[in-house]
């Protein structure tokens, strides 16, 4: 799709993120907020008051839509265009006190999980409580209504 060869009404059936898109893919440069907006607008040939109202909008889409890849100090650019690249360092001193084969502190951590999960209210019951206590059988059912 080339944008800038449709009319007016073409591209008002588009939105503003998808102009912005196809602005950022065509110059392939990164653009600030405002630049890239100022671009949509004049394309469509909305004014500088009605713009401003609109601007902040267009800043949420851009931070919503994942077609979008934002930059420091601002600047924008097709996330196609930029990869996430993880170094891992070698000689990063976590990974040398890790011992994947030592299982012994799982089982000292399993038991300190479970007296976090214990009922303190257990503590605070007294054996005569429980006398009062009465059972009810499958049995009893029909006559508890």
């Amino acid at each position: 799709m080339n944008i800038f060869k449709m009319s007016k009404e073409e591209l008002e059936q588009l939105s503003y993120t998808d102009i912005a898109y196809e602005i950022l893919k065509k110059e392939d440069r990164q653009m600030k907020t405002l630049t890239l907006f100022k671009k949509v607008c004049k394309m469509l040939e909305i004014g500088e008051e009605e713009m401003m109202e609109l601007i902040g909008d267009f800043f949420t889409t851009l931070t919503t839509d994942k077609r979008f890849y934002s930059l420091p100090s601002g600047f924008w650019d097709v996330k196609e265009k930029h990869s996430n690249k993880i170094k891992i360092n070698e000689d990063d001193e976590d990974m040398d006190s890790l011992d994947l084969e030592d299982d012994s502190d799982d089982e000292v951590k399993d038991e300190e999980e479970e007296d976090d999960y214990s009922d303190e209210s257990d503590d605070d019951y007294e054996e005569d409580d429980i006398e009062d206590l009465v059972v009810i059988s499958d049995d009893d059912d029909s006559e508890i209504e």
